[in-house]
Formats: structure tokens, C-alpha cells, sequence
């Protein structure tokens, strides 16, 4: 976490009001300043069964999220502490502490229904925290992971159905973490001792039957086994005696019960080691500012009655980041040809060879930073833009290169001037002596380094405009006979079309330039892309192949369960994540 960020305590990042959930602006800014990626650990629960403690152990402190010690539910909303992550220096570990659910004081679920999908949605460990052991009294508490369905979409499409929906949910679903406080039984199965993993587990097989009961008892089982991709528990035995719990916060470790104390020290390693930088789908790392963008897109769809949308919350994020890659890109560029060119350049070449180098490391910076780039909107944006400076770089050098020549012109050429205004040419021989004069300070001018490509184009229109000049004094030599001024005459007139049929191949020359520097450009976007497509390609069937092995997996355990009807469902699901490795391809879109 940057060093200017520092929480001494947390702070409401959603609160509840009344029975709306609104954004906390305070906590926003502190996200925002967060730049590197967060590993985001969210615990829900039933009110009073000590989530607070264990996220303040996590903390590393003993005060912090608020404990409570009455009937009361105390933490309201959703709760955000950032602290530098203990193992992983180069993280920030963001704990959300969330509002206790079945508050009866509430009156109605909703908005912990609301809560609970936030908690999934935000957090890469979503950690459950319940009483005693796992029993279908703690699973029909869990309903709220059954209304998942009904409470996020995958896919922004309308026309996508919820079997096709869900089945993405484990795409970007989180770890789940079951915690059992004041667990009191003896962790053991057919007279042998299993870890509690193993508990875990074998609490979530499912039962054979039809009924109305057997689906109500299978349904929350089936969906955390679908949902979540890694699954873990952790068992606690009661921290200390009843009486002192209200002092829980205050209790120093000697004073609790040293299996208990044990346990949670087990439980902050496995969070601290194992829990995962909050990724989105595509490999994308969460960072402050892009966690602060998914809060704000999820409240947003909430508060307007839509339901929160990975796909929708991707694409907003976007936005925001690909305007920012763009104009990452076009910052690098402005300070990279403010560097290293210096107008005027002797030839146009040069310039182009310096935008094709400052050019290619701008798209890269692009391609770097932006994702999800929907028909390359904004890589075209930054192709235009780029085209843009390139001409008007372009139009720079030829305005330095003009000026300086035309200082020079007047420099080299002030004195024949002033010669010519004394009469010191109006004599005998004088034009002679006038063109060997003109001769010597244009080779003067030529000798001059460092003019740019305009010292042709503006030493003819100087010599243009003095052409009256030159011919006045031609005319009144009389050394020369009237044939040798027709002849002369004709020379000038020569010498001028010869110059202007130069300057004419100079211009052509500069056109053809610029049109392979546009294909060289454009090829320059097209190999980055084609590029930056392909190793997202490879990320996302990575990422397919990984959730296709624990769909197989699951429904492995369900046929060897028996249940042949759940394996038919996942089949589906199966079949769905093989359609999309087979249309996942390599496609490129032409710029």
C-alpha cells in the first residue's frame, strides 16, 4: 500500500440507512489512492457470532471492527479496513466487515440478501461465519447463497438464462472460507478422525429423493459446490468463558483458551498465505481505484432496481481505465519526442523515425494498460490521436526549418542588399560581378548546417522575390549585348522551372513518406494487438480449463454420489464451457 496510505481504524465503506445501501465518499478517496493490488477478505454471518474478532485479527490488532456485546447487531452496511498486507509486501489487504444477517430489528432480508451478493462480488475470500457445527439448521441460514441467481448476472445479454448465467459464477466467485465458532463436537467420521476440511465436505453431500424437503435440503449444498472454486473450514472452540466474551476485545492471549487461540492463528496464516489478489475475469488485477469502480457500478445497478453484473462491472472499469491507457500513452509520447527531437530535423525522415520509435512504446504503454477494448474504440482514439501530433510535429519542423532559413537568408544576404540600394552592382560588368556575389552567399547558405527541409523551398522564393532586383541590373549593364541579356534571361527562367521541378520531387518524396509512415503505423497497432489478443486468448482458455477441470471434478463426486440428475445439469454446464474453448479464437480486428 502507498506509504501516505494509512487507516488507524475502519471505516463505513457502504452503509445501510433505513434500508438503502448508499457509497461512503471518504472511503472512496482512500481506495483511490490504493494503487497496488488488494486482496479482499469479506465476512458475513449471522449478527453476534464474532465475525468483528477475527477480522480485527486479521488487522492485527484487537480493536478496530466493532464486537458488540449485546443482542444487538452493531456493524450496519459494510465495513472496509486497509491494511499493508503481512506477507505479501507488494499487496494491500482489504478486510470488509459486513452488517450481522437475520437482524430481527430489520424486519425483512432484503438488503441482507443485498449484502451478502456485495460481499461475493467485492471480495477474492468471502468467509462465512456461523455458530456450533454445520447442520441443516446452519445450511437453511445460508439461503441466501440459493438466491444468488436471482441476485447477479454473469452476462449484461437479457436473453441469457440463468443456467447459462450461473454457470459463469465460478469464473469469478471467490474462495469460500466456512468458520464454525464455539464448535464443540469431536471431528470424527465412521469412528475416524477427519480434518475439518474433511467435515466440510461431507457436510455437503447431498441427499437422494425427490421431495419438496430433499430439494430444499440439496439445493444451498449444490450451490456452494458449484459456486465457489476452493473451499475451506476452520473449527473454533469456545475463546473463554461466557461471562468474560463481553470483554473479548480486551482479553490478552494468556486469558483465552489456547486451542482457540491456536485456531485463529491457523486461520490469519491460511488468509494471509492463500488468499488471492482479487482478479476479474480475464486475469484483470483489482487495484484500489478498480475496486472503488465495482462498488460504485454494483450500488448504481442496485439502487436502479437492475441486478449487479460482472460483465456490466467489467466494461465500466474499462472505460475509465482505457480513457486513462490512452492518455498514459499519449503523456509517454509528448515526453519522449520532447526529449529527443530538436526542430528542425535535416530531413523528414528523421522526425518520422523518432515518432515511429516514441509511437511504438506509446501502444505499448496502451495495450498494457487497457483491456476489454470492445471493437478497439480506444485504440483507434489513440491511432487518431497519434496521426495528430505526428502532423503537427510535422507542420512544427517545417515552420522551424522556414524560419530559421529565412533568418539565415536575411543574415547571409542583408549586406548584398544594402550594396545593391549603394549602386554598387548599377555599373559596367556589375551583373557579373552580382551573380558570382549571389553564388558565394548561397554556398555560404548551403554550408550552414542544421536548416531542415525547407532550405530549398525558401532559398528559391527568396531568390524569386529578388528577381526584379537581378534583372534591373542585368538590364542596365552595358557591357552586355542585347543577346547575351535574351540569353541570360533564359537561363534564369531555366534555372527557376529546374528548381521548381526539385521542389516538386522534394514534395512528392515527403507524401510517400508519410504514407509508409502511416502503413508502418498502422501495422505497428495491428502486430500489438494481434499480439495482446492472443496472450488473452491463452489467459482465458487458461482460465476456462481450470474452472472445466473442477466442473468435471464436481460431477465426478456427483455420479459417484449417485446423483444422476444433478450430473445431467452440470453436464450443461459442461457443454456450454466447451463451446466457448472452441470458439475462443485468435481473431484479429482490422483497425
Amino acid at each position: 500500500m502507498a506509504s501516505e496510505i494509512h487507516m488507524s481504524g475502519p471505516l463505513c465503506l457502504i452503509e445501510n440507512v433505513k434500508g438503502q445501501l448508499r457509497v461512503n465518499q471518504e472511503a472512496l478517496k482512500i481506495l483511490s489512492a490504493i494503487t497496488q493490488p488488494v486482496v479482499v477478505v469479506a465476512i458475513v454471518g449471522l449478527y453476534r457470532t464474532g465475525k468483528s474478532y477475527l477480522m480485527n485479527k486479521l488487522a492485527g490488532k484487537k480493536k478496530g471492527f466493532s464486537l458488540g456485546s449485546t443482542v444487538q447487531s452493531h456493524t450496519k452496511g459494510i465495513w472496509m479496513w486497509c491494511v499493508p498486507h503481512p506477507k505479501k509486501p507488494n499487496q494491500t489487504l482489504v478486510l470488509l466487515d459486513t452488517e450481522g444477517l437475520g437482524d430481527v430489528e430489520k424486519g425483512d432480508n432484503q438488503n441482507d440478501s443485498w449484502i451478502f451478493a456485495l460481499a461475493i462480488l467485492l471480495s477474492s475470500t468471502f468467509v462465512y461465519n456461523s455458530m456450533g457445527t454445520i447442520n441443516q439448521q446452519a445450511m437453511d441460514q445460508l439461503h441466501y447463497v440459493t438466491e444468488l441467481t436471482d441476485r447477479i448476472r454473469a452476462k449484461s445479454s437479457p436473453s441469457t438464462n440463468k443456467v447459462e448465467d450461473s454457470a459463469d459464477f465460478m469464473s469469478f466467485f471467490p474462495d469460500f472460507v466456512w468458520t464454525l465458532r464455539d464448535f464443540s463436537l469431536e471431528l470424527e467420521l465412521d469412528g475416524n478422525s477427519i480434518s475439518p476440511d474433511a467435515y466440510l465436505e461431507n457436510s455437503l453431500k447431498l441427499k437422494q429423493g425427490t421431495s419438496q424437503k430433499d430439494k430444499n435440503f440439496n439445493l444451498p449444498r449444490l450451490c456452494i459446490r458449484k459456486f465457489f472454486p476452493r473451499k475451506k473450514c476452520f473449527i473454533f472452540d469456545r475463546p473463554t468463558h461466557r461471562k468474560k466474551l463481553t470483554k473479548l476485545e480486551t482479553l490478552h492471549d494468556d486469558e483465552l483458551d489456547s486451542e482457540f487461540v491456536d485456531q485463529v492463528a491457523e486461520f490469519c496464516s491460511y488468509i494471509f498465505s492463500s488468499s488471492r489478489t482479487k482478479t476479474l475475469p480475464g486475469g484483470i488485477e483489482v487495484n484500489g481505484p478498480r475496486l472503488e469502480t465495482l462498488v460504485l457500478t454494483y450500488l448504481s445497478a442496485i439502487s436502479s432496481g437492475d441486478l449487479p453484473c460482472m460483465e456490466n462491472a467489467v466494461l465500466a472499469l474499462a472505460q475509465i481505465e482505457n480513457s486513462a491507457a490512452v492518455q498514459k500513452a499519449l503523456a509517454h509520447y509528448d515526453q519522449q519526442m520532447g526529449q529527443k527531437v530538436q526542430l528542425p530535423t535535416e530531413t523528414l525522415q528523421e522526425l518520422l523515425e523518432l515518432h515511429r520509435a516514441c509511437e511504438k512504446d506509446a501502444i505499448e504503454i496502451f495495450m498494457k494498460h487497457s483491456f476489454k477494448d470492445v471493437q478497439q474504440h480506444f485504440q483507434k482514439e489513440l491511432a487518431a490521436k497519434l496521426e495528430k501530433k505526428r502532423d503537427n510535429f510535422c507542420k512544427r519542423n517545417m515552420k522551424a526549418s522556414s524560419d530559421r532559413c529565412s533568418a539565415l537568408l536575411q543574415d547571409i544576404f542583408s549586406p548584398l542588399e544594402e550594396e545593391v540600394k549603394q549602386g554598387i552592382y548599377s555599373k559596367p560588368g556589375g551583373y557579373r560581378l552580382l551573380l558570382q556575389k549571389v553564388q558565394d552567399l548561397k554556398k555560404k547558405y548551403y554550408e550552414t548546417p542544421k536548416k531542415g527541409l525547407q532550405a530549398e523551398e525558401v532559398l528559391q522564393k527568396y531568390l524569386q522575390f529578388k528577381e526584379d532586383m537581378i534583372n534591373a541590373i542585368l538590364q542596365t549593364d552595358q557591357t552586355l549585348t542585347e543577346k547575351e541579356k535574351e540569353i541570360e534571361v533564359e537561363r534564369v527562367k531555366a534555372e527557376s522551372a529546374e528548381a521548381a521541378t526539385k521542389m516538386l520531387e522534394e514534395m512528392q518524396k515527403k507524401n510517400q513518406e508519410m504514407l509508409e509512415q502511416k502503413e508502418r503505423s498502422y501495422q505497428e497497432h495491428i502486430k500489438q494487438l494481434t499480439e495482446k489478443m492472443e496472450t488473452d486468448r491463452k489467459q482465458l482458455i487458461e482460465e476456462q480449463e481450470k474452472i472445466l477441470a473442477l466442473k468435471l471434478q464436481e460431477q465426478a463426486n456427483l455420479l459417484r454420489e449417485g446423483f444422476q440428475n444433478e450430473s445431467r445439469q452440470l453436464q450443461n454446464e459442461i457443454n456450454l464451457l466447451n463451446e466457448k474453448l472452441e470458439n475462443t479464437g485468435g481473431g484479429c480486428v482490422i483497425l
